[in-house]
Parts: structure tokens; C-alpha cells; sequence
């Protein structure tokens, strides 16, 4: 953030300026056939633009002020007036009445021009003026201004590595259908699963290398930490991608005003990582961690531990899971399929009627299943099968598509 620099010098012109009002610009009507332009910039003693405030001319001194035009929020000013050589006056929204801020001798405006001058604090000769106090003020100025700079430079680049990591896991999320698509319709399932991995591979590479060079940059910053261990891990560096996820958890727990969203996202990270290696006590406690941190996503995070689990093929720890996002959100009908996904793992054979027996809840998982995705579900056809095979009846709102 750049500092302003709010002083100003008393430079005093004669008294009887107290008693003068100011024209504003709006009021003034110069002689459109004698007259000229001029602009600039008032730029402070730190070297940067100094916003607010007013310009005048004068053709006295200073003493009187003929023509006054406002100085924007970037420090820039514009005006019109007749031709002559004037005094430019500038004053500070908080300059006392008496006194000026800065002012230039010697402005020519010519008509039919438009003649540039900034009023430049940095110069020498304003700096010259100063009190030895504002003179320490303005040096500390400097410095943290300059400090500043370095700091928004930073932060700048930051930002613009996150929105390309944000594209990244768009891409990696959409990697199936680009494959798809760059493959042609003719394509078989396996080449398409190899150009999906070599789309992820690439994207995961990326946020890998940004997010290192970003950590060493600004190594304090959580979410920075949370993107890198996103990249390891798609890259199936687990060691390097727990490591990550648990610095970020440490940053963000110990600042100031921890953010609980960045805290969930750490944890969820490091569960899939531990549900991925078979970690299965330790993936339960992050995301139970995540869903803590971040009750608003906590359905999602939930969720989310259910599908690892059901990708990793781990029928206990699936159905385990879809239970407790179930106790969050029992509306999601995905939860409902992965339960029973798990429990028919257990299914048997009855040797009499050769029809698969299903586990206890794993009817019901499969019924409420089909009542919240109707017959559009993306699983539907595939439960109903399993029902009908088993000898159950297949409830009349599924068969009604609702």
C-alpha cells in the first residue's frame, strides 16, 4: 500500500489571503477567445502522486488567487484560464487558510496550447525547505514506502500464480472430456484414460512449480502451502504433500485472525492423502478436522472423504464415511450409493434360489438412492438391477421418476 505524505510547509503569503474566497472551477468563465489550457500532476515528497486538494493561479504572489481547479485522486489536475505568465498554487484539503503547500513560478499559458506542469515535491529545492523533523518523516516515508512496494510487487505475482493454479484444477477436473474431445469420437477408453493422465500430469506439474517458487517467496502464507501440497499430491509425492498441508495447517492455526476456510481445505488435503495410502484412522480425524474448521463446506468435505474412499475401493471405510456426511446433508443422493456400493461388498448367494442376498441397510441405502435421483440418476439403472436381482421390490417414486 502506498503511503500518503499529509504535511505540509508553512509558506506564508500576505495575511490579507485569509480574508479571500477561492472561485471554484465551475464558477469561472474565462474569455474563450484569449484563453489556454494547462495540466500536470502534484507529486509528493515521496516521489508519489498526491490526491486531493487545489491549483490556483495567480499573477501576485500568491496573494491572490484568481483561478482554482480541484487535484483528482490520482494526484492530476486540468484547467483553462487566459493567456499570461502565473503563479501555480498548490494547497492540501487541510492547508490552513494563509498558507500554501507548494507553488511553481514562471507557468506560461499560451492560447491554443495545452502547457504541462506537475508540481513536484521531490525536487530538491521543496526538500531544501523542510524543517528538520519533516525532513525525518519524509526519509521514513521513503522507506516504508519503498518497503511497501516490494511487499504489493509480491503479492501482485501471488495472486497471479492462484488465478493460473485455479485454472489448473479446472482443467484437471475437465481432463476426461478434453481428452475426449482432442482424441475424437473413435478413441478407446484406454487411450483416453492415458490422455487424461498426461493432461493432469502437466497441470499438477505446474501448480507444483509455481507453488514452490511462490512458498520461498512469501513462506508464511497457508494457502500457498495448501496449493503446493494439491500439486504434490497429484503427483503422488505423499511424503512431500503431507509436509505441505500440515505447514499450512500450523501457519494458519497461529496467525492472527486464522481463516477457517484455508484450515479446512489444508485438512481435507492431507486425509485424501491419508485415505489414498490406506491411513485410514488418520483420514477420518483430518477431515473430521476440516468439517470443524469449516462447518459451512463440512458437507462437502464429508462427501468428499466418501467418494476417496469409494475410488480406493475401501468398503468399510466408505460406508463409514457416507454415514457421517449423511448426519450433514442426508439430501445427497451420491452418499446414499456409495453406501451401499460398500455394503454389498458383503453380499452372498442363496444356493436355493441362486439370488444375491443383500448386507442389512444396504436395500435401504439403494432405495433412498433411487427415491432422491429418479429414474435420471447417473447410477439409477444400475441400482435398480441390483434390487430386482435380489428380489426386492423397487420402490413405486423411483419408477415414477421423482
Amino acid at each position: 500500500m502506498k503511503r500518503s505524505f499529509s504535511i505540509w510547509l508553512g509558506l506564508i503569503v500576505a495575511t490579507g489571503l485569509m480574508g479571500l474566497g477561492l472561485v471554484s472551477a465551475n464558477a469561472q468563465q474565462a474569455p474563450a477567445a484569449a484563453t489556454g489550457k494547462f495540466h500536470g500532476r502534484v507529486i509528493n515528497p515521496t516521489g508519489q502522486p498526491q490526491g486531493g486538494g487545489t491549483v490556483s493561479l495567480s499573477t501576485d504572489g500568491g496573494v491572490t488567487l484568481k483561478f482554482t481547479f480541484p487535484v483528482s485522486d490520482t494526484g492530476d489536475f486540468s484547467g483553462e484560464a487566459p493567456a499570461g505568465t502565473y503563479m501555480l498554487v498548490y494547497r492540501a484539503a487541510d492547508t490552513p487558510a494563509g498558507k500554501m503547500v507548494d507553488s511553481i513560478r514562471g507557468v506560461k499559458i499560451t492560447v491554443g496550447e495545452d502547457a504541462a506542469q506537475d508540481i513536484d515535491m521531490s525536487r530538491q529545492e521543496y526538500i531544501d525547505k523542510m524543517s528538520p523533523d519533516e525532513k525525518k518523516q519524509l526519509e521514513d516515508l521513503k522507506k516504508a514506502n519503498a518497503e511497501a512496494l516490494k511487499a504489493n510487487t509480491v503479492i501482485n505475482q501471488l495472486n497471479a500464480d492462484l488465478k493460473v493454479v485455479a485454472q489448473d484444477k479446472k482443467d484437471i477436473d475437465g481432463a476426461n472430456a478434453a481428452a475426449a474431445q482432442s482424441l475424437g469420437a473413435t478413441a478407446s477408453k484406454a487411450d483416453i484414460a492415458t490422455k487424461a493422465t498426461e493432461i493432469k500430469t502437466a497441470k499438477y506439474t505446474d501448480i507444483e512449480s509455481l507453488m514452490t517458487k511462490d512458498t520461498t517467496a512469501k513462506p508464511d502464507e497457508a494457502l500457498l502451502w495448501t496449493n503446493l501440497g494439491y500439486g504434490q499430491g497429484g503427483l503422488k509425492k505423499y511424503d512431500d504433500a503431507i509436509t505441505s498441508y500440515k505447514k499450512a495447517i500450523d501457519l494458519e492455526t497461529a496467525s492472527k485472525k486464522p481463516r477457517g476456510a484455508v484450515i479446512g481445505l489444508a485438512n481435507a488435503g492431507l486425509g485424501e492423502i491419508y485415505a489414498r495410502t490406506g491411513k485410514v484412522p488418520e483420514a477420518n480425524a483430518a477431515y473430521d478436522a476440516a468439517a470443524k474448521a469449516d462447518p459451512t463446506n463440512a458437507g462437502l468435505h464429508l462427501r468428499n472423504e466418501a467418494v476417496i474412499f469409494f475410488q480406493e475401493n475401501n468398503g468399510p471405510a466408505q460406508v463409514a464415511a457416507a454415514d457421517e456426511a449423511i448426519k450433514v446433508d442426508p439430501t445427497q443422493a451420491i452418499l446414499y450409493y456409495i453406501k451401499g456400493q460398500g455394503l454389498i461388498q458383503n453380499a452372498t448367494i442363496d444356493p436355493k434360489t441362486n439370488r444375491i442376498v443383500l448386507p442389512p441397510d444396504c436395500t435401504a441405502a439403494y432405495q433412498k438412492y433411487l427415491e432422491l435421483a429418479g429414474q435420471s440418476g447417473a447410477y439409477s439403472a444400475e441400482v435398480a438391477g441390483i434390487l430386482q436381482q435380489a428380489g426386492e421390490k423397487v420402490n413405486s417414486s423411483y419408477k415414477a421418476g421423482h
